[in-house]
């Protein structure tokens, strides 16, 4: 194969570090999946440390009993931290995030965040790293439950990826601000094209890398619970938002250790 060739993807890659990659490699998905599970983590201890005002929010919101509402927050609970431990261990990764997709929908429920057009779409961007966090488990899996046969070796795999880059995105659609100041035009754009760039799988890893920086920034910019006292209802506003916006985080750096995956404008263009 002459140089006049290779692509420049493959010229940057060849001349890259192997350390580098091979660190990059060997770390990035881990981080990923610690910030990916921030907001279960965080969400859980917050259960033990307001159980009575969580239980008693459930029993005056659904009329349902101290005994049910006292059940919904030790599932939580035991829910989240059970799942978060299984992930960070990586034994039975398939079954906790299963687990942690069924405690989304129930506090979506439980919490009326299904009314909630913004909470619901951070939801969905939260579902969506599960779903490629579900992906990266399969590295060494064969099939997506026991003895269903897989079409294809990669099929599935390649498709929760595509799901995952999907919902990602949404996180973002919640940050946009629709007003006239040249920044919010300017941000409105750059993050638009970012968001386009993830969901169709074009430039996936530079796109997604990006996007981590960015959101990093305005997170730490715009929740930064730890300014504000700990009994003003705004601290356990903002530190649900920096949690959340952590995971969707983490979501977006396995995009970066994992590539868009088969089902993308990247991979197609291998084929041409």
């Amino acid at each position: 194969l002459s140089p006049n060739r290779l692509s420049q993807e493959e010229i940057c890659v060849s001349l890259a570090p192997p350390q580098f990659l091979r660190v990059t490699k060997q770390y990035l998905p881990h981080l990923a999946r610690l910030c990916l599970i921030s907001t279960f983590l965080e969400d859980g201890i917050r259960m033990w440390f307001q159980w009575y005002e969580q239980r008693d929010y459930i029993e005056a919101t659904w009329s349902c009993g101290y005994f049910l509402a006292t059940c919904f927050v030790l599932l939580n609970l035991l829910g989240q931290l059970g799942g978060c431990v299984l992930i960070l261990s990586r034994n039975f990764v398939q079954y906790a995030c299963f687990g942690l997709f069924g405690i989304i929908a129930l506090q979506t429920v439980a919490y009326s965040i299904l009314w909630d057009l913004k909470f619901l779409m951070r939801n969905m961007a939260l579902g969506g790293g599960l779903l490629l966090l579900l992906a990266e488990s399969r590295s060494d899996g064969k099939s997506m439950f026991a003895g269903v046969p897989s079409m294809g070796e990669s099929s599935p795999k390649q498709y929760m990826q595509l799901g995952g880059r999907v919902l990602l995105v949404l996180m973002f659609m919640t940050l946009l601000h629709f007003d006239s100041s040249f920044f919010s035009i300017l941000q409105n754009m750059v993050g638009t094209a970012l968001i386009i760039l993830v969901a169709v799988g074009f430039k996936t890893k530079l796109a997604a890398l990006t996007l981590v920086v960015w959101l990093m920034a305005i997170n730490v910019y715009f929740n930064a619970f730890w300014t504000v006292p700990t009994y003003k209802p705004m601290h356990d506003f903002l530190k649900y938002d920096f949690f959340q916006t952590t995971s969707v985080v983490g979501g977006l750096l396995l995009v970066v250790a994992l590539g868009p995956g088969g089902v993308s404008m990247d991979e197609k263009k291998k084929e041409w």
